[in-house]
This record gives C-alpha cells, structure tokens and sequence, in this order.
C-alpha cells in the first residue's frame, strides 16, 4: 500500500447519481426523465428492468448517510435529479424536489460529510427531450435556469458543484449509439450537436452558479478519460492512437480548456461542426476549479490495417482506421469486462496536470463491478474489488507525488445500483443491496476503504491505528 500521505483536507468519499439509487421516480412532483422511457421500451436494458425502485435511496437517505459516516467519508458525490426539481425541465418548480436535496445536504453537513453535487448525471426531463433534448440550445439555456434555481436554494450551505457527468456518454451513446437515453442510433451528427451543447450547458451554468454562489462557489465538468496505448509500432497504429484520443479524450478536453474542438476530430467522424455561436467556445472554456475524472480503464489500439491477430474489434464509433485489442494477455478483467489497468490512473493524472494544467483534479468516479454474494454469516467478500481499489489508491498516491493536484477521491459508488442498460446485473457498491428487502451490507471492501481513510487521518495525527488498512 502507498505511503503516501495525502493533503489533510483531501476528500476521501464515493459517489451515486439519482436515477441510479433514488427510486421514487412516481412521487412527490417528480417529472419523468429520459431514462424512465429508455428503461420502459423493450429490449432496452437488462431484464427491462428501470430504475423507478432502484436502491431506494429516497426514502433511505438518512440510514444512507449514517452508514457513509461510519465508513468514515468526509465526501459524498451524489446528483439531483432535474424533473425532480423541475418536472417539466423549466417553468415551475417542485418544492418536493428541492426539500428532498435540501434535507440530503443538511444530513451530510450534520455527520462531517462534505457534499458534493452533479447538476446533470444523464436524467434530462422528458419534456425538454421532446423539444429536441441535447440537440437543441434551448436545452443548454434551460439548464443554466435549472442550476441556478439549484445553487439559489443550497448555495449556502455547499459549494463544490459538478456541471455536467460524462457529455461523451450523453452525447455519443445517447445520439449515435443509442445506447443509453434517449436511445438514438444514427449518424454521429446529433452526437457532436448533443456534444457542443452540453459543452455550453456547461459554460452557462457554471457562470449562473458563480454569479449565485458567490466567491466560494468551486465549479467543475466530470469527464471519463482514458489512457491510449498503442497495440503495435506500425504507422496506421501511430494515427490510430491519435484518432482514438481525439475521439474519447480531446472532444471534449480540448473545448473546456483550449477553446476549440480538436482538428480533424469532426471529419473523422464524418459529421459537420456543430452550431457554434458567437461566445460559445469562450463561455465553454472560462476558467473552472477543477477538473473530475472518471477512470476505470485503458483502450489498448491499432490501425485497422494490422493484421487481425489478437481479437482487435472495431467500433466504439472510431469509423475506419482505428480498431481496439481486446484480449490482451494475462490482462484481468471487471464483470463489466473492463480491463483493470491501476498504473493508467497515474498516467492520466500526470498527462492531464503537464498538458491542461488544471488548478485542481478530483477523481470523481474510480470502482469496479464483481459478482458480488452474500455468506451465510451475512458478509460480503469482495477481495477482487479490495484489490483493485487498494492498487488504484497506490497509483493514486504515486499520481499525488509526481505533482498532479489531485484534492479528492471518489469510490463508484456508494451502494450496489442500477446499472443502466445493465439494469441490477452489475454491482459495483461498496454496500450490498440486496434489492428485495433493501438490506445493506458493507462490503469487505467497503470495511477497508474505511480503513485506509482512518490510517490516512492518523498519519496526520501522528499515529497509526492497530485495525487501519486491513484486508
């Protein structure tokens, strides 16, 4: 285990999004979403199930948040659902809805716990969809709305705020693949629209929250990010690498912190330049408080010219030219089939701090999905997850030592959930849902996450606890 001993104020927590454990999508005001009518269309996720139960989170937040505090955690990353605040994406509030967050933020200040939100995690209100969704402006100007009303009510209590999670997943899967809500599968153009707007639903909210949430307010984008390595020395793969960070990296890098999109990024996808307007890119690219990653593995690599050894598959929408090496050798692998790579985690942190220079970097989502069971003693024994967040914290540190400005760390997540187009097949929780009754168990890897959390608190004490780090 690294010795590193992180910065005293480090925020140490794990991370849900609404949809994926609050259930009640039926009550109190709620407004549907794009994933209620995803999730209810045949054939659209694991078993059709959806998330209107979910991990209960809404009525349990409070038993929730106990067990976060005994975990140890000074953070908790959670979002707020938009149609639970506005059930029609704009016009008028639910009182319900902004109560609910409200009590939620009032409860982690009351443990210690700091909180810190994400103010679209993949729920658009439905209506706003029927409108155009992500491919339409208006949807970024109602989003500024949204967060405002948002920041106006919890300003003062809270100040960490996460605009958008994940806009390649919400524009790419959602528009092109179709994937994930809203579950269009065409052409890339409505990927790049969806794209540039959420970029500027971004650059509009994060500038309503500082004007309302004053000087204190710290403002940021999480991105899923993802070392490149090339699966051969041939030419093709050299371009191929390039294509490939263009595609999942600088798409969206480049926007947020260089103002322009990438060259040739739109051509190799064979779409045109989205709507950009005057101000658009300088609004998008103001400057932020931090950046937050979300990390969980690495794409290995190759120019479609390579010979087809090695299980390469094309796709992931990269078009010719560019395909991916799945069977890598003796390389471990998540139930989601993600290759576990921790030493990637360090080289991301290091690449994005020397090319980017972000003032700060949190780590907003690292974790991993395993066949999670229950003992007849009612434990769960999860020593692959224990492994893997023990190996990523170590790259973590080495990350932290190098000089990357990383100030926090989050686990995904909190509760096994709903796993999207996955339904509940997939757990990724340091607690064990059991979905049935909504029992919880803490996870072996949720006791030594706690661990490590109290070792790190007493390295800055001066002393070690005996039960600290253990497996």
């Amino acid at each position: 285990m690294t010795s590193t001993s992180f910065p005293r104020d480090f925020l140490w927590g794990a991370a849900t999004s609404a949809y994926q454990v609050e259930g009640a999508t039926g009550e109190d005001g709620r407004g549907l979403s794009i994933w209620d009518a995803f999730a209810a269309t045949p054939g659209r996720t694991h078993e059709g199930a959806t998330g209107a139960i979910a991990a209960d989170h809404y009525h349990r937040m409070r038993q929730d948040v106990a067990l976060m505090a005994d975990l140890g955690l000074n953070a908790y990353r959670f979002s707020i659902a938009w149609p639970r605040v506005l059930p029609e994406g704009r016009g008028q509030v639910n009182p319900a809805g902004l109560d609910f967050y409200e009590e939620l933020v009032d409860a982690l200040l009351g443990h210690g716990i700091t909180p810190v939100a994400t103010l679209y995690h993949w729920d658009l209100p439905l209506a706003l969809d029927e409108q155009g969704g992500w491919r339409a402006r208006a949807t970024a100007e109602a989003f500024a709305d949204y967060a405002e009303i948002v920041v106006e009510r919890l300003g003062d209590r809270m100040r960490h705020w996460v605009t958008v999670n994940e806009p390649w997943c919400s524009a790419y899967l959602g528009y092109c693949e179709g994937m994930h809500a809203p579950g269009i599968r065409d052409d890339a153009q409505g990927a790049v629209d969806a794209g540039h707007h959420l970029l500027l639903a971004h650059g509009l909210a994060a500038q309503r929250i500082r004007q309302v949430g004053g000087a204190s307010a710290r403002v940021g984008a999480a991105l899923n990010l993802f070392p490149i390595f090339a699966g051969d020395a041939g030419a093709a793969t050299v371009r191929a690498v390039e294509r490939a960070d263009r595609f999942h990296n600088r798409w969206f890098l480049d926007p947020l912190y260089r103002g322009r999109y990438p060259d040739g990024l739109f051509a190799e996808l064979g779409a045109a330049p989205p709507p950009i307007c005057d101000g658009d890119m300088e609004l998008i690219s103001a400057p932020t408080d931090f950046l937050g990653i979300n990390y969980y593995n690495r794409w290995v690599v190759r120019g479609a010219s390579s010979n087809g050894h090695n299980g390469a598959s094309a796709g992931m929408g990269a078009g010719a030219g560019l395909e991916y090496v799945t069977n890598l050798p003796r390389a471990a692998r998540t139930a989601m089939g993600w290759e576990v790579y921790p030493h990637g985690l360090t080289l991301l942190l290091e690449d994005l701090t020397r090319t980017y220079h972000p003032p700060a970097l949190l780590v907003t989502e690292n974790g991993a999905a395993y066949e999670d069971s229950v003992t007849g003693a009612g434990r769960v024994t999860d020593s692959q997850r224990l492994t893997y967040l023990r190996e990523h914290l170590d790259a973590l540190g080495r990350a932290v030592e190098q000089g990357a400005p990383v100030t926090g760390y989050f686990v995904w997540s909190l509760l096994d959930n709903y796993e999207w187009s996955e339904g509940y097949s997939k757990r990724f929780g340091l607690i064990y849902v059991e979905y049935a009754t909504q029992r919880r168990i803490v996870k072996d890897s949720g006791r030594w996450y706690a661990g490590f959390i109290a070792a790190q608190r007493a390295l800055h004490a001066g002393a070690t606890p005996a039960d600290a780090v253990t497996e």
